[in-house]
């Protein structure tokens, strides 16, 4: 996936979709640890949410099914 960074301030900003969000358990106003290995930027959460299994399977069905395409673009990228 190919996102553009924001100008915001005196810094830019990248824009992460609520369905990347959901996948690894972050919500708005969490923490990340930010770091770089071999020239990447990765941003992990720090307390990330945690749901049951059968939660989980809800939440995966229906952001397959609200964003198959886009994650389809993520796993080929």
């Amino acid at each position: 996936m190919v996102k553009r960074l924001q100008k915001v301030g005196n810094s830019n900003a990248i824009i992460l979709d609520l369905p990347l969000m959901e996948m690894v358990g972050l919500e708005e106003g969490k923490e990340v640890q930010v770091t770089v290995s071999n020239g990447s930027i990765v941003i992990t959460p720090v307390n990330p949410c945690r749901v049951d299994s059968e939660e989980l399977k809800r939440h995966l069905d229906r952001i397959v099914g609200e964003r198959g395409e886009m994650l389809k673009e993520l796993a080929e990228s």
